[in-house]
């Protein structure tokens, strides 16, 4: 019961998502031939929220739901592993035509081909966990 109110939250957040038309492989495919500021827009404004308030709880030493204070740890500089990392997210998003969040709007919106979608990516992460140690950081 005390999960309830995330999941309705999420529920909600998918709604405004497919309403927005972020899961719209069009907007999805404009935004990759530069054509359409859209999803640019959606994806800035998230960063920028994002930005803001993480600087809220650092600067505000906010807590979390229980009372745990949050504590952000620094990221370390992986510049190339970063790059490399988008690129590769970058490709799977282009040739799928959604990113890890909207997969499960689209499958909750009835387009389950996007379970074959969710399965890759999953094995994708299982396997990256696998030989993350092997890889250059």
């Amino acid at each position: 019961m005390r999960l309830l109110k995330f999941l309705l939250l999420g529920i909600f957040f998918g709604i405004v998502l497919a309403k927005a038309q972020v899961i719209s492989w069009f907007r999805i495919y404009e935004m990759f031939r530069f054509e359409s500021f859209h999803m640019y827009g959606i994806i800035g404004s998230a960063v920028i929220l994002g930005v803001l308030i993480i600087q809220l709880i650092k600067r505000k030493k906010l807590r979390a739901f229980n009372g745990e204070a949050i504590s952000i740890a620094p990221k370390p500089n992986t510049y190339k592993a970063s790059i490399f990392g988008g690129i590769l997210f970058g490709l799977g998003w282009a040739l799928v035509g959604a990113c890890p969040g909207p997969i499960f709007i689209m499958i909750g919106a009835g387009f389950w081909s996007f379970i074959v979608v969710l399965a890759g990516a999953l094995a994708g992460t299982f396997i990256y966990g696998l030989i993350k140690e092997k890889l250059p950081h």
